[in-house]
């Protein structure tokens, strides 16, 4: 697992924006956009092309786009463009009055596609899709020329008017450019530009049946917006020949691709089809399941934007693919949440514990510190009575050594209370599980400290019985049992083979402290002991549900200490 250390400002990326400023190359101007496809939700991977394109505008006081590479009807939703909008809003970007589609240019670039035909630069395939893959050839033998590429100018532009006017069924024709099969690089064989396809597309409608391929409308609509970087993953560093070749054919304002390399995340898959096989096959419930790498889910999960982006920045950029350790993520969020969220008392497992020499019907109101990182923040009142409930796992009848929470004879702290002592034990006569604990209580240790300066080794959280809300909460865990999930043991198996099948624990009957009366969905808190927990939007009048977004472990953490160190 590696990380970058560049720092911000520092990376190769815009090392060459800031040469490109000194030479003045684009007039002084930085525009960058962000182009995802409408084909799925975005996910954590597209949350550093998000950070990327708009940091680096707002650092250099130029523009970001939000353009939409609508070009594949069959694949593309309002659904996704509308949760891709709330996804960029929600990281704390806007793109202002620059929100644009592919499809804004489909007649501007068709009419480019004709005029590269009259050139003699395009041509009107008719062989099959199989047997275009047989002609394109291999790495390391160079492709055949289709018998249509010699078809005359007259033909081309012939066939290809009707091809829009939509004579043909799918599969019948592409367009092609006529550069050369037997480059060395096979995105310049002869790459297809359209492709015939009878689908209604969501802004278009039933206007269009031929459709342009990526390669065809990327760098085009980078240069109709005046982009002046157009800053892709790795992946398309084969494509950049053919971007530049395009555009230097047609002779118009011709940006900048820069390849960076995309995030790969341990435990963690950040292909949309993929993601899209767990959605349709129910292994998750929907594109927002806190378990999913989405940007929906995440938040749902009640990870906050600025973590994210605090994650994106440390992570850097990088011009050679690695994997990144989960922790490192989870590290970002704890950090956050460490200085926001509110600190509040849980129990998950509930154990009855009645305090014998406290007065029935006395309630206190005790002081609790929302959060000591954050003094402004304040103090709450908690109420405390004779009987209580702990977590279950904070009782041992035969304890181990070194066990510093409660058993029999034991003296413990509850948090923000007082000190009290195991006395008795209530057990079920036929199975023997605990059923309630009794013990008394030092009204002289108020707040939680001895006077007589006696010390205790362990402190536990703890909610009033008859003021703590019911709630349930879900823990959740690693989608994937394997740092890498598609690494599977079994021939024929694939990435699913590595789901966690524990990766979510519902636990009902959990009891809270009555302040959450009044938590909405989105609220995040850190249960004291427990972790942190967001509201999920199942979250009804009378009905609250918790989110575990991530344990207070923090394995990162531990390995940074360890680094300094050294």
């Amino acid at each position: 697992m590696t990380t970058a250390d560049s720092a911000p400002g520092s990376d190769f990326i815009r090392k060459i924006i800031v040469e490109d400023l000194k030479t003045n190359k684009f007039g002084g101007r930085v525009h960058t956009r962000f182009p995802p496809e409408p084909n799925g939700y975005l996910h954590i991977g597209h949350a550093k092309s998000i950070c990327l394109n708009f940091g680096i505008a707002e650092e250099f006081g130029g523009l970001c786009n939000l353009r939409f590479d609508d070009t594949n009807p069959t694949k593309e939703e309002e659904e996704y463009v509308e949760s891709i909008q709330e996804d960029v809003h929600w990281l704390g970007f806007d793109w202002g009055d620059r929100l644009f589609y592919a499809s804004d240019y489909f007649d501007q670039l068709y009419e480019w596609a004709v005029q590269l035909i009259k050139d003699g630069k395009a041509y009107v395939d008719s062989l099959s899709a199989e047997e275009i893959r047989e002609y394109r050839g291999t790495l390391t033998e160079p492709g055949k020329n289709s018998p249509y590429r010699d078809r005359s100018v007259e033909e081309n532009l012939d066939l290809f008017e009707r091809m829009r006017a939509g004579e043909f069924e799918e599969g019948a024709h592409v367009l092609r450019a006529k550069i050369d099969m037997a480059s060395p690089n096979l995105n310049m064989r002869d790459p297809v530009m359209y492709r015939i396809l009878h689908a209604t597309h969501h802004r278009t409608g039933d206007q269009w049946c031929i459709y342009p391929t990526y390669d065809w409308a990327h760098g085009q609509c980078d240069s109709i917006e005046g982009i002046t970087h157009s800053i892709c993953t790795l992946e398309f560093e084969d494509h950049r020949p053919l971007y530049d070749w395009f555009l230097d054919q047609l002779g118009i304002h011709h940006p900048q691709q820069i390849e960076f390399a995309r995030l790969n995340l341990s435990y963690t898959v950040l292909s949309k089809r993929k993601l899209l096989e767990l959605v349709e096959g129910g292994y998750v419930t929907g594109w927002d399941d806190p378990r999913m790498p989405t940007l929906s889910g995440l938040r749902r999960r009640g990870y906050p934007p600025q973590a994210i982006r605090n994650f994106c920045e440390r992570i850097g950029v990088a011009k050679t693919n690695s994997i990144i350790d989960i922790s490192l993520l989870e590290h970002c969020v704890r950090e956050d949440l460490n200085q926001r969220a509110p600190r509040v008392m849980a129990v998950l497992r509930p154990l009855k514990v009645v305090i014998d020499n406290y007065p029935e019907d006395q309630v206190e109101e005790l002081e609790a510190v929302n959060n000591p990182e954050d003094p402004d923040m304040g103090t709450r009142k908690v109420p405390f009575s004779r009987v209580l409930y702990v977590e279950r796992d904070d009782f041992r009848e035969d304890p181990p050594k070194k066990w510093f929470r409660l058993a029999p004879g034991r003296e413990v702290r509850l948090k923000h209370a007082y000190y009290v002592t195991c006395v008795d034990v209530v057990k079920d006569e036929q199975t023997g599980e605990v059923l309630e604990l009794h013990c008394t209580y030092d009204p002289e240790t108020r707040g939680g400290w001895s006077e007589d300066g006696r010390k205790v080794r362990g402190t536990l959280h703890w909610v009033s019985a008859s003021h703590a809300l019911d709630a349930e909460v879900r823990l959740y865990d690693r989608l994937f049992l394997k740092a890498n999930p598609d690494e599977v043991d079994e021939e024929g198996a694939d990435f699913k083979a590595n789901l966690n099948p524990n990766s979510l624990e519902t636990l009902t009957g959990c009891k809270v402290e009555p302040s959450l009366a009044d938590a909405v969905p989105g609220d995040r808190f850190q249960f004291l002991r427990l972790g942190y927990f967001c509201v999920d939007p199942d979250s009804t009048d009378g009905r609250l549900v918790f989110n575990r977004t991530v344990p207070l472990r923090d394995s990162w953490a531990k390995i940074e200490k360890t680094l300094k160190g050294r």
